[in-house]
């Protein structure tokens, strides 16, 4: 289980991404180890710190019942001083494999974010820098700095 501080770098996470994605009506948010299904058949999943769900990808109204084949637009994941980088970077791996347009990943020990995308290089945000998403959040932009305030 992890510590305090992670748990409040995921809420101000959750706060920052929550607030826009309702004030612009773009989607779902889910929080607190929210399954994602990396594999089927068997399934594998893995418990996410912050999910989007973009309309696009699922639909308005009740969030379906259970485990389900969706990816997420977005995964966040706040990286804790005891989280090794090869364990953050296999769970980095299997998102994007299911599907996840970008996964961010919050270190609180560098106070930077990291956002993966397939096929892509590793974009990184510093402790000064505003973090944008504008493929996956239009209009979304905070400092990373908020994070770990």
């Amino acid at each position: 289980m992890p510590f305090q501080e992670h748990g409040k770098v995921c809420f101000k996470a959750a706060f920052a991404i929550g607030s826009h994605v309702v004030a612009n009506d773009l989607g779902h948010l889910t929080t607190n180890d929210s399954f994602v299904q990396t594999t089927s058949d068997p399934d594998r999943v893995r418990g996410a710190d912050v999910c989007f769900f973009s309309y696009e990808r699922l639909p308005k109204g009740p969030m379906p019942k259970g485990l389900f084949p969706i990816a997420p637009d977005l995964v966040l994941e706040v990286r804790s001083p005891s989280d090794g980088w090869n364990e953050v970077f296999i769970k980095v791996g299997e998102y994007l494999s299911a599907g996840v347009r970008a996964v961010v990943v919050l270190d609180m020990t560098t106070l930077s974010a990291s956002v993966y995308r397939k096929d892509e290089f590793q974009q990184i945000f510093d402790n000064g820098d505003e973090l944008t998403i504008p493929d996956v959040l239009p209009g979304f932009a905070t400092p990373v700095r908020k994070f770990f305030e």
